[in-house]
Formats: structure tokens, sequence, C-alpha cells
């Protein structure tokens, strides 16, 4: 729905770049700046690796596994999508902003993290809460700074979220029921 509202300059633009630039440039730079690169591969993809470290020690692999597939499949997804959408960025004349690739990142990288790790702590809606915060950080750092229309953003949550469940559906298939 999101890309079609891209492709074909559907009602939902002219709303989203007006509130996009409405929120660029908001918020002292310095904290934006360090809220949007939680999505950098640098910031995020260590995170991952943690964990993915953690659940193959504990002999998680499988899940270890489909976690790095994951992350895998983010650029794989992002980059043609960016290709074909070609969507101008909120401060600039460059394309190929759409869907957002630190959203995407951030949010399977979290995700796919407190995934792997809350079946081995007490508190598991901690690593949850934890990576719901971070994605959305990450996901207001980028609108504020101007590096994304929020709609880039919502789409980086879609994709993400795909990824998630079946990153989800793929670790819980091996388990017997309980």
């Amino acid at each position: 729905m999101i890309t079609w509202q891209v492709l074909a300059d559907g009602p939902l633009l002219d709303p989203d770049e007006r509130l996009g630039l409405e929120l660029a440039g908001r918020g002292p730079a310095p904290l934006t700046d360090l809220l949007a690169d939680l999505g950098n591969m640098q910031v995020a993809v260590p995170v991952l690796a943690c964990a993915v470290l953690v659940a193959w020690l504990r002999h998680d692999r499988r899940a270890a596994a489909y976690a790095v597939l994951a992350m895998a499949a983010v650029p794989a997804l992002v980059v043609p999508l960016k290709l074909w959408t070609d969507r101008q960025g909120p401060l600039t004349e460059a394309t190929g902003y759409f869907p957002s690739g630190h959203t995407t990142t951030a949010m399977v990288a979290y995700g796919a993290a407190a995934l792997l790790l809350a079946p081995h702590l007490r508190r598991t809606w901690v690593t949850l809460v934890t990576a719901v915060l971070l994605t959305a950080a990450t996901s207001v750092g980028l609108v504020l700074r101007g590096y994304h229309w929020p709609l880039d953003v919502v789409a980086g949550w879609c994709l993400s979220g795909m990824l998630l469940l079946a990153l989800r559906a793929g670790t819980r298939s091996g388990q017997p029921p309980k």
C-alpha cells in the first residue's frame, strides 16, 4: 500500500511531505544524529552479532542462522526497492530514499537480537521493549534530521516486521509444542 502511494504519487504523499518538512531540523542536531546513527550497520549489526553468538553458544543454532539470514535479507530487499521507487529525500535532490534502510536495519537487528536473547533471560519483555525503543529512536532521529520522509520509515517498519515474523516462524517450526 505504501509503496503504491510512492509509485503512483498517491494521496498520502502530500501530507507525508508536509509533515516531514515540518519535522525536519527539529531537536538538537547532535542528539538526532545519534538517534539516526542507531540504524547504521556499524552500530546495529554488532548488537545482532553478539546475540547470534550467545544463541550459537547456547546451542540455539537454528535461530542464530535464521537471524543471520533475516539480516542478510535487508539489503537484498531494500536496495531494489530504493532503485525501483527512486524517491527523492526531504532535504536533497538525491533519490533512493524509500524505504528507509536505516529503519529496516535497526528493527531487524534489534528485533532479531531480542528474539534470540529472550529465551535465555528471566524478563523476556526487557529485550523486546529495548528493541522497540531503539527502533523508535532511530526512526525519530531519521525524520527529525530530515534524512527520511515519515512514510519511508513506516515502510521500513512494515518490511522489517515481515522479516521478523518469518524469523520467528522459522525458529519455532523446529521446536516441539509445549
